[in-house]
C-alpha cells in the first residue's frame, strides 16, 4: 500500500509511540496529587510543556494540552472572545477555515458577537484589501489558519498581521493543524496570539494537541472543573499523551529545512506531471505548503477516482477527512469559485517524510492507467 493521505491523519513515529508507553508504564500517577510519585510525574509533564514552549518561542504557562485540533480551535474561539468582549464584539473568520473554527464562530454569532466572513480568491488566498475594509476598532478577534487542509495554500499570515495591528486590538488566531512541521512555525517569526497544534498530523498520537499563547496573552476556560492546565482546560491531564506531543513536536522540527526541500521535490514533481492530463486541472496555488497537491479530475467524481486508486493500492483522499464522507460540496471549493466541471472530482495528495520518489513514480504509472479507463488519456 502507498499512503499519500497524509493530511487526514499520520503514521504514528515509533519514538513516540515509545515514548507514551514508557511515560504510561514508569508515570501513572495523577499529576495533581501531592505524594512524591504525583510530584514526579507533574514534573515530567512541565517539562514536555516547557519544551514545547521552547519550540514556540513562548512561556511555559501558555501552553494548554487538549484532545486535538477541534478542542483547540473551540477554545480559542469561544476563550479569547469572551475573554476580550469588553473591547467589542466584531469577529473576522476566513471562509476557508476548518469547520471546527467555522461551525464555533456561528455559535458566537448566535450569542450576540458580530461576524464577518474573510473571503478569498480563486487560489483559496484571502483577499487583503477586502480584509483592511472589514478591520474595526472594535474587532476582536481575527482566526486565519496557516495552510488551508484541502488546498495546501498558504495564507500571508505576516501581512495579515499588520493590517490587524494597524487598525485594531484584535487577538490574532492561526490554526497550524496544517502547517506546523511542514513549514516554519513561533511567534517569532509571526506576529500572532494563539496557535492551535494536532499531534496526530505530526506523527503523534490521536487524541492530543494544544492551543498556545503569546506571552500575557489572557483566555477565558470552556470547559471547567478542578482547574487543571492553568483552571482553562479542566479534567486529569493525559500526561502520556503530553509527553508523547512534546516528542512528535521535537521530531517534527528536526532538520525541517531539509524535509521541507524533499516534500516540495516530491510534490513539484506531481504538479508537472498532473498538468500534462489535459482533463486534470491542478487547484492547489502556486503558494503552497510542500506535503499537499490538489486536483480535479473533469466530470468525474472524486469517489470514483478514489476507489479506482484505492484497488490498486494507492490511498488518497477526496479533500479533507472531516467531510470526504459528506455530500455536501466543500466551503472552501465554494468559496474559490470552483467550475461545476470540477467541483465534484476533487483529490487530495498529501504526503510526510516518509514518502519517497519511488511511491511517486508509482502513483504515476497507476494514475496513468486508471486515467486511461475512465477518461480515455
Amino acid at each position: 500500500m502507498i499512503y499519500l493521505d497524509n493530511s487526514a491523519t499520520t503514521k504514528v513515529h515509533p519514538e513516540v509511540l515509545n515514548t507514551f508507553v514508557a511515560v504510561n508504564e514508569k508515570f501513572w500517577a495523577n499529576p495533581a496529587s501531592i505524594h512524591t510519585f504525583g510530584h514526579q510525574t507533574n514534573e515530567l509533564l512541565q517539562s514536555a510543556r516547557e519544551q514545547i514552549a521552547d519550540i514556540l518561542k513562548t512561556s511555559n504557562e501558555k501552553i494548554f494540552f487538549t484532545s486535538g485540533g477541534t478542542e483547540s480551535n473551540n477554545l480559542a474561539i469561544f476563550g479569547l472572545a469572551h475573554k476580550y468582549k469588553q473591547r467589542g464584539k466584531h469577529v473576522l473568520i476566513s471562509e476557508i477555515e476548518h469547520p471546527s473554527i467555522i461551525e464555533t464562530a456561528k455559535k458566537l454569532s448566535e450569542i450576540g458577537f458580530d461576524v464577518e466572513w474573510i473571503p478569498v480568491n480563486s487560489e483559496g488566498i484571502i483577499i487583503l484589501d477586502t480584509l483592511e475594509k472589514l478591520v474595526r476598532k472594535d474587532t476582536i478577534l481575527v482566526s486565519v489558519m496557516h495552510v488551508n487542509n484541502e488546498t495546501g495554500a498558504i495564507q500571508p499570515i505576516e501581512e495579515l498581521s499588520k493590517i490587524v495591528r494597524a487598525q485594531s486590538r484584535a487577538l490574532i488566531h492561526m490554526d497550524a493543524v496544517q502547517s506546523f512541521g511542514k513549514i516554519p512555525v513561533d511567534f517569532k517569526i509571526l506576529d500572532i496570539d494563539a496557535i492551535t497544534i494536532s499531534s496526530h498530523k505530526i506523527h503523534g498520537l490521536k487524541g492530543s494537541g494544544l492551543l498556545a499563547l503569546k506571552k500575557f496573552v489572557e483566555i477565558e476556560p470552556i470547559l471547567y472543573g478542578g482547574g487543571q492546565e492553568s483552571g482553562i482546560r479542566s479534567g486529569t491531564t493525559s500526561v502520556p499523551l503530553a509527553v508523547a506531543t512534546a516528542k512528535a513536536i521535537r521530531l517534527a522540527v528536526t532538520d525541517l529545512q531539509n524535509n521541507i526541500l524533499k516534500l516540495q521535490t516530491l510534490s513539484d514533481d506531481l504538479m508537472v506531471y498532473l498538468n500534462t492530463f489535459p482533463s486534470v486541472k491542478v487547484i492547489s496555488p502556486a503558494k503552497k505548503a510542500p506535503h499537499i497537491v490538489t486536483f480535479s479530475v473533469q466530470k468525474v467524481k472524486g469517489e470514483v477516482m478514489i476507489n479506482a486508486l484505492q484497488e490498486q493500492d494507492i490511498i488518497v483522499s477526496t479533500s479533507s477527512a472531516c467531510s470526504s464522507r459528506q455530500t455536501k460540496t466543500s466551503h472552501v471549493l465554494k468559496a474559490m469559485h470552483i467550475s461545476d466541471d470540477y467541483i465534484k472530482g476533487v483529490l487530495r495528495v498529501s504526503l510526510s517524510t516518509l514518502n519517497n520518489q519511488q511511491e511517486i513514480d508509482q502513483f504515476k504509472i497507476v494514475f496513468k492507467r486508471v486515467m486511461n479507463v475512465i477518461k480515455g488519456d
